[in-house]
Formats: C-alpha cells, structure tokens, sequence
C-alpha cells in the first residue's frame, strides 16, 4: 500500500471543503442555508428531487403506478444540488436532511411531508396498494430487499463510487475496500436472482424499483466512469438479465427522464408536471422551440 498516512487530530474541525465533484454540498451542520419558497403545481403530489439513483426510485414508482391506471399524477420540480438549492428553507421544511427527493403528498385533507427514498416507495405504494404486498411472508421479504438496498447503497455511492470516481485523488486502500463491498452486494443479488424473476420473487415490486437505479445501472454500465468494467459486472449474469429486463420497461425509462439534467438533451426532461411533457419538454425539444 502506498497511500500516504494521515495523522488525525484530536479534535476535527472544517477547515476546507474536502475535494472532488459535489464537494459543496457537503457540510457538517444541518439546516436552511437560505430563504427560498418551493414552486406547487397542480397535482396531488409534489415531487423535488434530481435524477440521482434515489431520485430515479422514486419518478419510476410514481410512473410505473400511472402505467398500471392509478390516478398517481404528480409534478417534478428539478432541485439543483450544485447551486445549494436542497439547503433553501422550503425544502428543508420537508426534508430536514436536505436530500433528495423529498414529497409532499397533498392528496388528503392535511398535506404529509415524505422524505427518504425507502419512505416513499413504501407511502405510495401502501396508498396505491401497488408493487408491495399487503401482508404475509411476501411482504416482509419485498421489505427486506427494500431495506437491504437503503443499507446497502452508501457503500457503493458515498464509498466506491466517491473513491473511485469523485474524490480529487486515488488511493488504493479505500478503492480496494469499497469494490470489496460493491463486487460482494454484486454477488448476493446474483445468487438472489438465480433463482427468482425478480428480487423478491416472481412479482416485480418497490425492491426492483429502489434497487435498479443503483446496482442495475451499474451492471449496464452506466455508473462511475469505467466501473463496470473495473468491477467485471458482466460476470454477474443473473443481475444482467434482471438489469436489462427492467431497462426494457416503459415506465422505467420515463422515470429515468424526469429531473434529469446531464446527458444527452432528449433523455432530459427538466420538470414533469403531464405525460405530454415526455414529447414536447425534453431539452432538445425546448433547444429546438427556442
């Protein structure tokens, strides 16, 4: 190994931001850093959120619930991270932990704030009573998977991928360790899949749903640079067909649009506020219009 040593101190103290891509938006205290009310749309729920793996959960839930004719309409408003918008006073009234995605579900008579991404899933899908079982061993087991990925995930985004991928330098003994992880999650979703269909069994649930956009991803290639080839995923063979099949589906390629400002212009659709948006809004759309 040869990483150079760091001697920490007694007691730490935030000197400096720590380096790489997204450094900003991370500090050591919580709280509004700024005055700034949210946009409300029309529908029932109002969605904040940037298409981030977690962010991506929850836009293929909402269009996978208005694929299967649920009266699930919703408005996506794109909450810049890089610009600090997470850490404006509206949003964190919703979401303390200034994170996306975060919810406001005004489909009662008293309006409910949901924030966590594993939250959400499982609001809308027990006021749906869709993609989640409503008791039994097949609940539980859709929850463990749900659970396991809301655990799972920091190792392979805030651990390998920031090591690998975002931090201002390489060093091998935390790359060595976070693609130890990620190859072993890699791995128990490979024997899980052997097996089954899908994560939890044969239905296709909010495991699939909060899994996908990070570990189905990567195995097709699309996270962190040349990680997929780093991390050999083609030799997950169960977690590529799973990966592929569910890339295939309408709703989750809708999902993967909303909120999304990176990538090619058509696959960005900034704001989502109708279904006709997906045909006139994207940002090759508005370039053209303008």
């Amino acid at each position: 190994m040869t990483d150079d040593t760091y001697t920490p101190p007694k007691v730490w103290t935030w000197d400096a931001e720590s380096g790489g891509k997204f450094a900003s938006t991370n500090r050591p205290i919580a709280g509004a850093t700024h005055d700034k009310e949210l946009p409300v749309g029309k529908h029932p729920f109002q969605l904040y959120s940037l298409a981030t793996p977690n962010g991506v959960k929850v836009t293929v839930m909402f269009e996978e619930l208005l694929e299967a004719g649920h009266d699930a309409e919703y408005d996506a408003w794109l909450i810049d991270i890089g610009e600090g918008d997470q850490f404006g006073s509206g949003f964190t009234e919703i979401n303390p932990n200034s994170k996306i995605p975060a919810l406001l579900d005004r489909s009662r008579e008293t309006p409910v704030r949901v924030f966590e991404s594993g939250s959400i899933l499982m609001h809308l899908a027990e006021r749906y009573g869709a993609f989640l079982p409503a008791s039994g061993a097949a609940r539980t087991e859709v929850l463990n998977w749900l659970f396991w990925q809301m655990g799972s995930a920091p190792y392979l985004g805030g651990g390998f991928g920031h090591f690998y991928h975002y931090a201002p330098e390489k060093w091998e003994y935390p790359i060595n360790r976070f693609a130890m992880e990620t190859k072993r999650q890699l791995d128990v979703l490979d024997r899980q899949l052997a097996t089954r269909e899908h994560i939890a069994g044969d239905a296709y649930s909010i495991a699939d749903i909060a899994i996908w956009p990070w570990y189905g991803n990567l195995a097709l290639g699309r996270q962190y640079g040349d990680a997929g080839t780093f991390l050999d995923v083609e030799s997950y063979e169960n977690v590529q067909r799973w990966a592929k099949a569910i890339d295939a589906r309408a709703a989750v390629q809708r999902g993967r649009m909303v909120n999304r400002s990176f990538g090619e212009p058509e696959s960005q659709l900034h704001e989502r506020h109708s279904a006709a948006d997906f045909e006139t809004q994207t940002q090759d759309k508005i370039g053209k219009s303008g």
